[in-house]
This record gives C-alpha cells, structure tokens and sequence, in this order.
C-alpha cells in the first residue's frame, strides 16, 4: 500500500500487487474485471479494497478503461450502471470508492478539502497528451470544485529508464506541444529510440492546469515488479496476460 502526503486529510490508498488471492501471474491482489484472472479471485481481492475502507464491494466504482479522455459525474443516475466506459471519475457523494487500474499508467488521485469533491483518473500517455486530465478537472469544476484548491496525487508507474519509445511516439508528442522535448531523452545506443518521463509529462501539465500541490509516489512499476503489476515486464516475461493494481479515494462519512 502506498500513501501520499498530499491526501492525508482524506481516505485513499494506492494498493500494490501484494496482499490477495490470485496466483500465477495475477499474484496476488489483482482487481483488474478485464483480466483472465478468475472471477472469484478478483471478487474476492476486490472485497479485501472495501473491507479496508469499512465499506462494502458494491460501494467499489471503477470503469471499463479505453485509454480515453473521457471522465464521469458519479450521482444517484448512474451509480448502479456497470461498465461505464470512461478513464476518468468524480464524485462529491460521500461512501463511494472511486477506483481507477493500472499497470504502468499512472493513476491520478485528486481531492478538494474546501468543497469536499474527490476525483481519479486513469492516465497512460495517450489519454494524458488528448485530456484525461484536463477533463476530470472539468468534471470536479462542474460539481463545485476550484483548481486552486485541489490537492494531487501521481502513483506508481512506470519510470523512464523503463519506458522506451520510437521517433513516431517522440514526434506525437513534439508536434502538440513543442515543450515536451524536455520529458524524452534520446538513447546514445539505439538510434530513433527515447526513454519518456510519464511522470514528468503529467506533473508539467497539471501544473500548467493551476494545480498547486502534487505529490508523486515515484515508484517505478516496471523496476518494481515484485510490489507492482507491470504490463511492459509481462510481455517481457512472454506471460499471456496481466494483473492490475487498484489505486481509490473515497469521502467517508
């Protein structure tokens, strides 16, 4: 488990791998319904996350993730519906779990005190260069939130030593805004080849957004393997699937 300083005034935990029932290469705590995991595993790791909070599993929010740009209202019309096809979640209701998975994307937990709404979003390269974050924002905004009050989390994700990417991935990024030269560092050794700071890229940009206060685990899920599920060492691994991590926030009554 693993907690940021920036949200101490409200429930959240950025759960690791470790601490469920499934084996293999799902071992242990995976959360993740898309996986190939058993059912019943997932169910049950899913209630360990609940039972954490004193709540229960059908008080668990999490989304069927496309790597989208697209975020959600939580509220009283939709809290029932099931695979809600969005990488974003807000909510000012209080005793629902907001859960967002991953496995190398970045989870961003995001909370504010003085209008008690919370948010979190499921931010891999693509939803975080066409605007996961700018529209959990929006969502939060539109509820009663203000950016400068909201306080930021980043999890943990892959790191850029470990993320290595091509001139066409360079380029997408250079072309939207020339700025982002500064998160690739090219690799002496492998022409056309960069490393990409996923974590740099996302802090810049909310920064960019008027978030004031952003903390960042800073844990590398590729390096860190034994603690975080890691879709980039399972295709090292030549493993046919994945498990996925499961980072929350709820306002508890």
């Amino acid at each position: 488990m693993f907690f940021s300083k920036n949200l101490e005034e409200i429930d959240h935990c950025f759960f690791s791998k470790l601490g469920g029932v499934s084996t293999d290469q799902y071992y242990s705590l995976n959360c993740g319904k898309g996986s190939n995991d058993s059912n019943s595993n997932i169910k049950r790791n899913l209630k360990f996350v609940a039972d954490y909070y004193d709540l229960k599993i059908n008080d668990i929010i999490t989304l069927h993730q496309t790597h989208s740009n697209r975020a959600v209202i939580i509220s009283d019309q939709n809290i029932k519906k099931y695979n809600l096809c969005f990488d974003g979640l807000v909510t000012n209701k209080k005793n629902i779990i907001l859960g967002i998975l991953t496995a190398d994307c970045a989870p961003i937990l995001f909370y504010d005190p003085d209008n008690m709404v919370v948010g979190a979003c499921h931010a891999g390269w693509k939803g975080a260069l066409t605007g996961i974050i700018e529209n959990t924002l929006i969502k939060m905004k539109s509820i009663g939130s203000k950016t400068n009050n909201i306080r930021c989390a980043i999890g943990p994700c892959i790191g850029q030593e470990s993320y290595e990417v091509g001139k066409d991935f360079y380029d997408e990024f250079v072309s939207t805004k020339n700025s982002a030269y500064q998160f690739f560092e090219k690799k002496s050794k492998k022409r056309g080849k960069y490393t990409f700071s996923l974590e740099g890229y996302i802090i810049d940009k909310l920064s960019r957004l008027g978030v004031n206060s952003i903390n960042s685990i800073r844990i590398d899920t590729f390096k860190e393997d034994h603690i975080c599920f890691s879709y980039r060492k399972s295709l090292i691994k030549k493993e046919n699937d994945y498990g996925r991590m499961i980072s929350t926030i709820v306002i508890k009554d």
